[in-house]
């Protein structure tokens, strides 16, 4: 049955009925039949008004032939909740101008340089909704390809702050940031620990995996729940000096999220909205003192020494106009961290370092990163910060406080790598030929991970034995591969054989003339 339309011309409002999707968007989206459309002069992408009794909401409307009828509005499920509606109640439609924003973006898309202001109000109504993602990304191109003043990206580290809760500890602050891109790095989960147990503060929040195997908020959460709100994080801090947390869940900087979305598909990352997200989450936890860990080797996300110290000046320099102390670590970024890639593989080895047992490059790194936060701490003089590190972790001191850490956020404080349960399908693959090691690949190791099931699926994963210079002998297993599911361990291991992920070689490498 289809419903009449009144149209109240002096004001143009449109009564609908409502239908309620059975979608949760979180972009405030409304769909009109394009009849309809037609008829109320509505275009795709532009903004009504709906409104229900006292409550209003603005969406993005998208047009439709066949999911809602002539006279209908359709509404996914966020919205419905907002209006607390449910399908078959009449709602009012009102056309909505463009916001201030988009031509705020198209000022940007010229080249010309936003105030303070004007980026907190761009940065608002991506949090509010209030813009598609087509006109997000016109923003985040504006970036790419004209680039931000430091003003601009101060105002922009200050606007997604703004625009998201915050936490005051009302103590001093730590933390240490890796800009990623480096499969196995799961060294948040010795560094924490480490910092926690020498009696200074770290709220590590942390993302999920977008395009590697495991964050380190996958990590952890094999270990204990990561999930939760500002005030039971700080909470679980005052409580331990130390947790590992999603991001995600504590409205910290939410405009970030909703960005990065945008970036996947157009497989881009602005520098400026880099940097302004990684520091607006620092600020928002108040931290003071802070340690960046820039990978740098093939295949990572900085390839050359020249390109680190670059981006370490500004990331200094956005540091100091916020009032945070920022040192940045240059770290070998040419093949994985440990011998574990996957959620469940790498919460293990992570486990066996804080033992004592784990990989010497983990180990290394992450006690060289936290001798860093110590120096700038005033912990220990400048040299000798991983000493002090090691002491702590060699002591059992750093495994006591991750089991406390754990036990706070809900896991198990005696779970031992041993009981941590991982993919029971495994696939090995074995050196072709005696020789070395010569090249181990950090995306093909990513994609082979994702291959098998990783982050999804926490058991899925791989480990890899031997890294560049190991001598390995023919029919020796340089890789196992781990799954949940017997189709996905057939696919990565087809994709193992495909991409050849770790390169063996022997001294003679080429005979000439070849027959």
């Amino acid at each position: 049955m289809f419903y009449s339309i009144s149209c109240e011309e002096e004001i143009d409002v449109y009564n609908l009925r409502s239908r309620v999707i059975d979608i949760s968007t979180e972009k405030r989206t409304s769909l009109l039949n394009l009849k309809d459309a037609e008829a109320f002069g509505i275009r795709m992408h532009d903004r009504v008004r709906v409104k229900a009794g006292e409550r209003s909401v603005t969406t993005i409307v998208q047009t439709t032939r066949t999911i809602v009828h002539p006279g209908e509005l359709g509404v996914f499920e966020d919205v419905a909740r907002q209006l607390e509606i449910e399908s078959g109640a009449m709602v009012a439609v009102e056309l909505q101008p463009a916001p201030t924003s988009l031509r705020l973006i198209q000022k940007k898309l010229k080249g010309e340089r936003l105030t303070g202001e004007e980026i907190l109000n761009i940065i608002s109504d991506v949090v509010d909704r209030n813009l598609s993602d087509v006109e997000i990304a016109a923003f985040l191109l504006a970036q790419q390809f004209h680039g931000m003043a430091i003003e601009e990206t101060v105002s922009l580290t200050k606007a997604m702050v703004e625009t998201g809760a915050s936490i005051d500890f009302e103590k001093p602050v730590y933390d240490k940031h890796s800009i990623g891109g480096i499969p196995g790095n799961k060294v948040s989960l010795l560094i924490v620990p480490i910092i926690a147990a020498a009696g200074l503060l770290i709220p590590k929040t942390s993302s999920k995996a977008i395009t590697s195997a495991s964050g380190t908020a996958d990590t952890m959460g094999v270990l204990a729940p990561v999930e939760f709100s500002a005030e039971e994080l700080k909470k679980i801090v005052l409580k331990t000096h130390g947790a590992i947390v999603w991001g995600g869940s504590l409205n910290f900087a939410p405009a970030d999220d909703i960005l990065i979305n945008v970036e996947y598909p157009l497989q881009i990352d602005p520098e400026s909205q880099m940097l302004a997200s990684i520091l607006a989450k620092k600020l928002a936890v108040g931290t003071d003192y802070l340690v960046i860990d820039l990978p740098v080797g093939k295949e990572s996300k900085v390839e050359s020494f020249e390109e680190a110290r670059g981006l370490s000046n500004r990331f200094i320099e956005l540091g100091e106009r916020l009032g945070i102390a920022v040192k940045c670590g240059l770290t070998y970024g040419g093949q994985p961290v440990g011998y574990a890639v996957g959620p469940a593989l790498e919460a293990r080895e992570a486990l066996q370092a804080l033992e004592g047992k784990g990989p010497s490059s983990l180990v290394e790194k992450s006690t060289a990163l936290a001798g860093l936060l110590f120096e700038i701490a005033g912990k220990v003089v400048r040299g000798k910060g991983q000493d002090f590190a090691k002491e702590i972790l060699n002591s059992g001191r750093a495994l006591q406080k991750m089991r406390e850490i754990i036990e706070a956020q809900g896991g198990n404080p005696m779970i031992k790598p041993e009981d941590i349960p991982i993919g029971q399908h495994v696939a090995e693959i074995y050196a072709p030929a005696d020789g070395y090691v010569t090249r181990v690949s950090n995306r093909a190791i990513t994609e082979i991970a994702r291959a098998a099931g990783a982050p999804m699926e926490k058991g899925a994963g791989l480990i890899f034995y031997g890294k560049e210079g190991h001598k390995v002998a023919k029919g020796e297993k340089v890789l196992e591969i781990y799954a949940e599911r017997e189709s996905k361990l057939d696919e990565a291991r087809a994709l193992a054989l495909k991409i050849n992920p770790i390169t063996v070689e022997g001294m003679l490498l080429r005979e000439i003339p070849e027959f």
